[in-house]
């Protein structure tokens, strides 16, 4: 590798808007983020799944497509 191309990596806080820091390699200075483990739904369980069945429940209904579990 060429020598003085490279830029100077180093640890560094990202701070998240949450409060939370952790450390982490980077080439900037500081890094701030808007969500991070601590605070992001997904990880702390908190996360809502949304119903899309309702969309291809009212389509099945309308052209009276029946799915599996209704032919049995």
């Amino acid at each position: 590798m060429k020598a003085g191309i490279h830029p100077n990596y180093k640890m560094v806080q990202v701070t998240c808007a949450c409060g939370n820091t952790f450390e982490t390699g980077s080439v900037k200075k500081e890094i701030r983020v808007e969500t991070c483990s601590e605070c992001h739904p997904f990880y702390t369980g908190r996360q809502k799944f949304a119903e899309a069945g309702g969309r291809v429940d009212r389509f099945n209904k309308k052209y009276g497509i029946k799915t599996p579990q209704q032919q049995q």
